[in-house]
């Protein structure tokens, strides 16, 4: 990976792309740091420092390490990527239901450009309700619990509306500015922008540890999670390759043989969706009593249940895993489809007739490979959580399995997007 880089830097095309995205990510960093109007710096800093020695960050500590730390500061970009995230999403899930969006599906890159503008009708719209979710908990002091210290200067109407449109005009900056890095940098700007706001509250993490755990157990985490992530690029890059051959056709005046290629069933098909969905769900009813004090029923009958950490927490959360990643699988991976292509184009699998029997074998194929996806997303999901548990340093130390396979999943695909950039300019042809 390091060879990669050098080479990288040492081709001028790829190194002005490698420059710009270090220059986008640098203001996005700059502006998660940045305080909307009206916040009060040093209360806010007061009440997370309370809230760490407490140790009641719980909710609120995995979602500000999701968003980089912008989420406590209050910053202009508090929402992060997070709508954004969502919206596509939503819309990946309705393309399967609605007619209109699969038709723009096919339309090649004029209807991927309409969905993408969908997309960020969508963010808009979602940045807008988390925007004004956060400045009301933020004005009714729900956000720090026990904190005495207001957050805001005013409770003026004209102060937290200001607050909510900045806000939301920063998750729009962050997708123009995901948007260039994929077009004018090295690609997957989305994914790289939400890499890092996961990675730059690593240094942060590990130095909370080996401040208040001592340097023996700072090298005991260190090991773990290099130990985990091992693991997780191992399973990553593990794919069933389906051979598929393709019969003599004529394009044209010219022939085509026969031709060999294979479908890439990876092990983990769904990726970090299914882990986002059910964390979703599974932080719904701690959120809600936190942020909602007063209900017995909330904060007394189900939170000795549902509070992160208890054994019914964790099981419900591994079967939650377990079942969106069929779920997830199931919408997105169309085998009658990919089955209908290929015998359209002359493909067929080896041993396996065209049409419904090669979708009846793809589908087979891929609930079996779903099944030890399902199992090592829920594994990696919750490893991470029992073992600093264990350890005393789930509170300094809040990288789950979400952020672990964010972290590994984007710099696999970053590295392989700068791999490809170098085969293309590096090229020598036939004749040297």
């Amino acid at each position: 990976m390091l060879t990669t880089f050098i080479q990288a830097f040492r081709t001028p095309d790829v190194r002005r792309k490698l420059l710009f995205t270090i220059a986008i990510v640098v203001i996005f960093r700059l502006g998660q740091n940045l305080p909307a109007p009206g916040v009060d710096v040093r209360a806010a800093k007061v009440c997370v420092a309370g809230m760490n020695k407490s140790g009641q960050a719980g909710v609120l500590d995995t979602v500000n390490v999701l968003s980089g730390g912008a989420l406590l500061k209050l910053s202009v970009f508090a929402l992060g990527i997070f709508p954004y995230i969502t919206a596509s999403i939503i819309l990946q899930l309705l393309t399967v239901v609605i007619p209109r969006l699969q038709a723009l599906k096919k339309d090649g890159q004029s209807g991927t450009a309409k969905i993408t503008q969908y997309t960020r009708y969508l963010t808009a719209g979602l940045a807008v309700l988390q925007g004004a979710s956060v400045a009301a908990v933020v004005s009714t002091g729900a956000l720090f619990r026990g904190c005495s210290s207001s957050l805001l200067r005013d409770h003026r109407i004209l102060t937290i509306a200001t607050m909510v449109i900045c806000m939301v005009a920063g998750t729009a900056v962050i997708m123009w500015l995901g948007e260039l890095i994929t077009e004018r940098g090295i690609g997957n700007g989305m994914s790289l922008l939400m890499f890092t706001q996961i990675a730059a509250m690593l240094p942060t993490q590990f130095w909370n540890i080996d401040k208040s755990k001592g340097g023996f157990t700072f090298v005991v985490v260190v090991l773990l999670s290099v130990a985990v992530v091992a693991g997780v690029v191992f399973v990553e890059q593990a794919q069933r390759r389906i051979p598929v051959q393709y019969a003599k056709r004529m394009v044209g005046r010219r022939t085509y043989g026969v031709t060999g290629t294979y479908i890439p069933l990876k092990v983990n098909q769904a990726g970090v969706i299914p882990i986002i969905f059910a964390s979703s769900l599974i932080y719904l009813p701690s959120t809600t009593a936190q942020l909602w004090p007063g209900n017995r029923f909330l904060n007394r009958t189900l939170a000795p249940y549902l509070s992160p950490g208890s054994a019914w927490n964790t099981g419900a959360f591994f079967l939650l895993i377990v079942f969106f990643t069929y779920f997830y699988v199931a919408i997105t991976f169309n085998p009658v489809e990919i089955a209908d292509n290929m015998k359209r184009y002359g493909g067929f699998i080896p041993g396996i007739r065209p049409g419904r029997p090669t979708a009846g074998y793809l589908d087979h194929v891929l609930t079996r490979i779903t099944a030890p996806g399902a199992l090592y997303l829920g594994l990696i999901a919750l490893i991470p959580t029992i073992e600093f548990t264990a350890m005393g340093t789930a509170q300094e130390f809040a990288f789950g399995g979400t952020s672990l396979l964010i972290v590994v999943g984007v710099g696999l695909d970053t590295v392989k997007q700068i791999e490809s950039q170098l085969q293309q300019r590096n090229y020598e042809g036939f004749l040297r």
